[in-house]
């Protein structure tokens, strides 16, 4: 028994020591990385760990070649590029693209500000609010933003329009119990008891929202997006899952391409992708 307990204290540090080493790789362990090649040169992306869903499900797809041969099939300069619809492989030149993807969408891993909408960021498309209140993302489908850079000026004035868009949608949410109510009033034209009900229904939605009623820009962001610049109306919208770090260049070469159609290149273009380990 005595030895039994010497030799536990003696392996004790070297258990400390191993734990800690273990830790250290833990914590040392690399972003995943995945290059993009297009005929205007190749990105470098990283995504990130904190959106596990989006990040394993785009590395499997990469990982079965999901996205080779796929076209950025929406481009529109000053904004944003569009891939990953299968639809858009071999496609003819009129075919209507942007609703195909693998048969799954993903929950929405919203992290706002920790990742928002600046230059380079990539991010999952979706369907629309009306169709898909939860902001869930499709399976494949995504944009890598370009943007442009703002003033702080218009910075502060799109906080206030942020704001207003918060309020209005925490009224419609409120909204639902009084339709009836609401249509009669317009119905005998009533404008007085319709105007004082929706003014009610307005500082019940400021009350719920609370704090959050207002909103700013945090420091980092606003810095970003009157330096490098990207698409600040989009944010805690869309599932932002990682960003490019090499080849922000290739994204304003494909951005600046002529286009027909629903936003689509002219001349088609391509992507290919593989993980890649560094």
């Amino acid at each position: 028994m005595t030895l039994i307990v010497k030799l536990k204290k003696s392996l004790l540090p070297l258990l400390i020591v191993f734990l800690g080493l273990i830790l250290v790789q833990c914590d040392n362990k690399p972003e995943k990385k995945v290059l993009i090649k297009t005929p205007y040169g190749n990105m470098k992306v990283k995504l990130y760990d904190d959106t596990p869903k989006h990040r394993d499900n785009f590395l499997k797809l990469v990982e079965e070649g999901f996205y080779d041969q796929l076209l950025f099939h929406r481009v529109i300069n000053g904004f944003m590029i569009q891939g990953g619809d299968p639809e858009s492989k071999d496609a003819a030149k009129d075919a209507r693209l942007g609703s195909g993807g693998p048969g799954y969408t993903l929950p929405a891993e919203i992290n706002y500000p920790t990742h928002f909408h600046k230059k380079g960021a990539l991010a999952a498309a979706r369907q629309g609010d009306q169709v898909n209140p939860e902001k869930k993302s499709s399976g494949s489908q995504f944009y890598i933003v370009q943007g442009k850079s703002y003033s702080n000026e218009e910075l502060s004035s799109m906080e206030e329009q942020l704001a207003q868009r918060r309020l209005q949608s925490k009224m419609y949410e409120m909204l639902t119990p009084y339709q009836d109510t609401l249509m009669a009033m317009r119905q005998k034209n009533d404008r007085e008891g319709f105007e004082a009900l929706i003014s009610q229904i307005e500082q019940r939605a400021k009350e719920a929202l609370g704090d959050s009623a207002s909103f700013s820009f945090p420091d980092q962001v606003r810095e970003a997006y009157t330096s490098v610049g990207g698409t600040p109306f989009l944010d805690g919208e869309y599932t932002v899952f990682g960003e490019v770090i090499e080849g922000l260049d290739v994204i304003d070469s494909i951005a600046s391409v002529a286009t027909g159609a629903m936003d689509r290149p002219v001349d088609d273009m391509e992507m290919t992708m593989e993980i890649i380990e560094e």
